[in-house]
């Protein structure tokens, strides 16, 4: 038998229990931006068309140009469609630019806790600096936004070994990290009580089909409007969450920007048989379903 995690147990989708969203709606929606902010002058970050080896300025700026420009127009995009998203954002962020972090509060958007800098990598980290860190973040977001965060994605999606075991102490209740395997919530096992994984997408991120596999702005919009049509008629059978992963830098520059309106207009077409909502949201409804109805570790 091969090596488990030992946290959840194999689950085809067949075989799970029926439930609904609110409104007997099947399909549940919802977009995720990331905002991202790396030390200066340090090797971290994809760039491109190239590797970031050694360090460089431009890649650098790629994310500044995020944070300036990118995500101002995004949320531009989003107030024209009266749509509200998660925020997985660095808590550097919050020092670097605190005025486009409460231009997201003021809108009402989650929150979600992204680590401190993406050049940080759980995995990279013994636990107790990992915890000191995750508990820096928490007290970090509590402060500013006036509530703690519920969510967590590990930066570059690289949790440790504990970083489960960690959430859970630190009084998280849903992780995405685990749930780019499975369009569903779903419970996962830690040392003390489980917590609930939200799907995230790995295929409809902008940064892995855009950065690395060199899909156009056409090409992924596309994928997006083609998954989203082939989700909605799939829970029909079975309810679905049918996550978007965008970042500031990639789709805030205006040649994608145009067409990322007309792929989400196609999708919020369908406001009357969808729910489109956050992913906070996701994990709240899901939470308050008969225990028969939710899939346990």
């Amino acid at each position: 038998m091969l090596p488990s995690h030992d946290r959840f147990k194999y689950s085809g989708i067949k075989s799970r229990p029926k439930f609904a969203w609110p409104d007997n709606k099947r399909l549940a929606v919802y977009i995720a931006v990331n905002i991202e902010h790396f030390p200066y002058g340090v090797q971290c970050g994809v760039d491109l068309d190239r590797q970031t080896q050694p360090w460089s300025q431009r890649s650098w700026l790629w994310r500044e140009y995020g944070n300036r420009i990118g995500e101002w127009r995004l949320i531009e995009l989003f107030d024209e469609l009266k749509l509200n998203v998660g925020v997985i954002v660095n808590t550097e962020n919050y020092e670097h630019c605190p005025d486009l972090i409460q231009a997201h509060r003021d809108r009402g958007d989650e929150m979600i806790a992204h680590g401190r800098s993406n050049a940080e990598r759980q995995i990279e980290m013994d636990e107790r600096t990992e915890k000191k860190m995750i508990d820096e973040v928490t007290a970090s977001m509590k402060k500013a936004d006036g509530k703690r965060p519920q969510g967590w994605l590990s930066p570059y999606l690289t949790p440790s070994l504990v970083t489960t075991d960690l959430l859970v102490q630190a009084g998280y209740s849903y992780v995405l990290d685990w749930g780019i395997c499975d369009e569903q919530p779903f419970w996962v096992s830690s040392r003390t009580k489980p917590i609930l994984a939200v799907p995230y997408p790995i295929e409809l991120n902008d940064q892995p089909a855009i950065a690395y596999r060199h899909n156009s702005a056409n090409e992924y919009c596309d994928m997006l409007v083609e998954n989203f049509d082939e989700m909605l008629r799939r829970s029909a059978d079975t309810p679905l969450v049918c996550a978007i992963s965008l970042h500031s830098f990639i789709m805030g520059q205006p040649f994608r920007l145009a067409r990322l309106r007309k792929a989400l207009a196609h999708i919020l077409s369908y406001r009357d048989q969808v729910w489109f909502t956050l992913p906070g949201e996701v994990a709240r409804h899901y939470r308050r379903l008969p225990e028969n109805q939710q899939l346990h570790p």
